[in-house]
């Protein structure tokens, strides 16, 4: 399968929220796993399902870590996650998908806001959260896995 992702930069490097960083825009600063990370919102953007309908991704249920969703999500063949890790990025869990959220509320990076965009956290057999980022409503319940949303992935470096 796909590479782990291995990015790191260096605090002093850091350039300030909205501004150019690894391929994207630096979102903002954050600990994930006892680590300082610094999340990145890439240009890209793609659509797809999250998955199969009625169907659970075993290991894809973590509201703060969206690179490991995406991995257990492109084990179980999701096509979206494949994508994603391809572009050496990963789909954002529901954490990393507000902090994205705060940051275009703050006026620091832009997202389309007429179609929801899919996170990797999934809720359940038929139900994976998304995000509106017009509004900034975070749901999981409006129709199902198989159903076209859009994707915008995200990097997380290390900060040394």
């Amino acid at each position: 399968m796909i590479q782990s992702l291995q990015y790191v930069v260096h605090a002093s490097e850091l350039p300030p929220r909205g501004h150019p960083l690894a391929g994207g825009s630096f979102v903002t600063r954050y600990w994930l796993n006892g680590q300082e990370r610094a999340l990145v919102l890439l240009d890209d953007e793609f659509q797809g399902v999250w998955g199969e309908p009625s169907t659970m991704i075993e290991n894809a249920n973590s509201y703060s870590d969206g690179e490991a969703n995406t991995r257990a999500m492109a084990e179980g063949g999701s096509l979206i996650a494949i994508k994603a890790l391809e572009l050496g990025a990963f789909i954002p869990s529901c954490l990393e998908g507000q902090m994205v959220m705060a940051a275009k509320a703050e006026g620091l990076v832009s997202l389309r806001e007429d179609r929801w965009h899919w996170l990797s956290s999934q809720f359940s057999a038929s139900y994976a959260y998304h995000l509106g980022y017009e509004g900034g409503c975070l749901d999981y319940y409006y129709l199902g896995k198989d159903i076209e949303r859009l994707v915008r992935p995200v990097r997380s470096l290390l900060i040394c």
